[in-house]
């Protein structure tokens, strides 16, 4: 079996770096107030003690950890992630909040996520979803994800979007049937597919997935918070809220 490196988004790997951070901070503590070695280990012993009987603070502060870097990775990517391919939204194009989705048409938890994003809009008029195309599962996504673009260039994203995911699993009738239920011209759809801004416009969003450590979909960005998975209309709802009052004070 070849070797791995540890995911960087691991429970263990983030507990690894607690205790690190309260190993060196203690440390600095220690030698900035120069303690004789006894009482640096009293001090230990206390720290150690509280952590065993307070175990709770750990994944809390492994929950805190991980909402600072993944705050610090979707602030680095910049608006490139918000940006969307021309014609590639949902909801409000010019909403006030963004949420972005990376998805696969082969993705079943994507498709079962296409209703709570519907009820999302719905009840947020001014919420501007971007999807960001990852065809990650198979070579039959990919085409899928190529027709959506095409269907954005014909302002027909929606429908197709919609269609697709109501079709099953992407294949080469499924997806010529999407685009013809969503009523595009399927050969000018033909001519923008070979079009290189399409193709670029995929490697983009593996780049921007790789950057935030997506590795699955759906995958979503909102404000700062990255969530992963179906979470829910209900946990996406309370993000769009949180973007909505603006940060804590």
């Amino acid at each position: 079996m070849a070797d791995t490196a540890p995911n960087p988004r691991s429970p263990w790997v983030i507990l690894a770096l607690i205790i690190v951070a309260l190993i060196g901070g203690l440390g600095g503590w220690l030698l900035g107030s120069r303690q004789t070695p006894t009482e640096k280990a009293a001090i230990e012993e206390i720290v150690r003690n509280y952590i065993l009987e307070n175990p709770e603070i750990l994944p809390q502060a492994m929950e805190r950890l991980q909402a600072r870097e993944n705050g610090k990775q979707v602030a680095s990517a910049g608006d490139a992630l918000t940006a969307p391919f021309p014609g590639a939204v949902l909801g409000n194009p010019n909403g006030t909040v963004t949420l972005v989705e990376f998805t696969d048409y082969a993705c079943g938890y994507c498709r079962a996520s296409v209703p709570e994003v519907e009820a999302l809009i719905a009840a947020n008029p001014d919420l501007k979803v971007v999807i960001r195309e990852l065809p990650i599962l198979s070579p039959a996504s990919a085409e899928a994800a190529r027709w959506s673009l095409a269907a954005a260039e014909q302002s027909k994203f929606e429908a197709f979007h919609k269609a697709m995911f109501a079709a099953g699993r992407p294949a080469a009738d499924t997806i010529e049937a999407a685009a013809t239920r969503a009523g595009m011209d399927l050969d000018r759809a033909r001519k923008v597919i070979a079009e290189p801004r399409v193709e670029a416009e995929l490697k983009r969003n593996l780049a921007l997935a790789q950057q935030l450590r997506i590795d699955g979909t759906p995958s979503w960005v909102i404000g700062e918070q990255l969530l992963a998975g179906a979470v829910g209309q209900k946990v996406l709802q309370d993000a769009i809220d949180a973007v909505k009052a603006g940060p804590k004070r």
